[in-house]
């Protein structure tokens, strides 16, 4: 099902499935941001990755010796979450353990999403919370897929995206598999500004550790609107847009864990950036969608 917030700035919509965003439009002249989830390029518009980001090595992990079998990005993004609690500008979904979620996922979870919004900005709001009696292990992470360019008419390689530090960061790069390499990659990030083409994410997605940026913004050459991603303490970060280039969108992705490497053979709980939770503790992240 899909729900509406707003405020006199933005019209934002979100479904349960998988607390999704679906629709960011700017209500002075209709502009859309987001996009639309046609499954001709990619049928998501912005998933939440819970309880893996990326591939788990082979498809398969352990956890205390037990073996278990997770898709690509977790469960968050392939469940049907329940609706919380509804205002005219904020939205809040809950996804709970189940005996199913157990066979994939050996914890008693529980995940809020919530909505809110604040002039042309849209607060992004996880609460992960641990209802087992032993301590939880998760990866959480952002995936919105901004249309890119945002003005019609412009062309992809008309955008770039701006970065509010200066950066000098290699690349991590992938192999075909979706797993990590332990080398750089030949994509570093240097300097405030990285241009768009098709051509730099024919590897896959462009991944980054340690950024010292907490805002990133889609930008044109040619016209004024902007879309910014503001994520502090965000240890890793990606930017994608499908391989065979072409797409109308660019996804900026804030994480906290990444894909296995392409070597990783231990338990669950050794996986590089993975969150920790102790019993009966609950822990929120947040990260801020800003129309410019």
């Amino acid at each position: 099902m899909l729900y509406t917030i707003e405020n006199d700035k933005l019209c934002v919509q979100v479904r349960d499935h998988g607390a999704e965003l679906r629709s960011i439009k700017e209500r002075a002249d209709e502009t859309e941001y987001l996009w639309n989830g046609d499954p001709t390029w990619w049928k998501y518009s912005s998933p939440v990755l819970f309880p893996i980001i990326g591939k788990v090595r082979d498809g398969k992990y352990r956890v205390d010796g037990k073996e278990y079998e997770l898709p690509s990005h977790g469960l968050g993004r392939i469940s049907d979450f329940k609706l919380v609690e509804k205002k005219a500008d904020r939205i809040a979904f809950s996804l709970l353990w189940s005996e199913e979620s157990l066979k994939k996922y050996p914890w008693k979870f529980e995940l809020l999403v919530a909505y809110e919004l604040h002039d042309k900005a849209i607060k992004v709001i996880w609460t992960i919370r641990n209802h087992d009696d032993h301590e939880m292990i998760y990866s959480i992470g952002a995936h919105g897929a901004y249309r890119c360019p945002i003005v019609h008419g412009e062309s992809f390689s008309d955008c770039y995206l701006e970065f509010n530090k200066a950066e000098d960061a290699p690349n991590m790069p992938l192999n075909e598999n979706g797993q990590f390499l332990r080398t750089k990659g030949d994509k570093p990030l240097k300097g405030t500004k990285l241009s768009l083409n098709f051509d730099e994410f024919k590897n896959d997605v462009l991944a980054y550790h340690n950024l010292h940026s907490d805002k990133v913004t889609i930008r044109s050459t040619k016209s004024t609107k902007s879309l910014s991603i503001i994520a502090k303490d965000f240890p890793f970060w990606g930017f994608w847009t499908p391989v065979k280039g072409g797409a109308p969108f660019l996804c900026i992705e804030p994480w906290h864990g990444h894909a296995d490497y392409e070597d990783f053979d231990g338990d669950f709980s050794e996986r590089e950036g993975s969150e920790r939770l102790a019993a009966g503790e609950e822990q929120t992240f947040t990260y801020t969608i800003e129309i410019g």
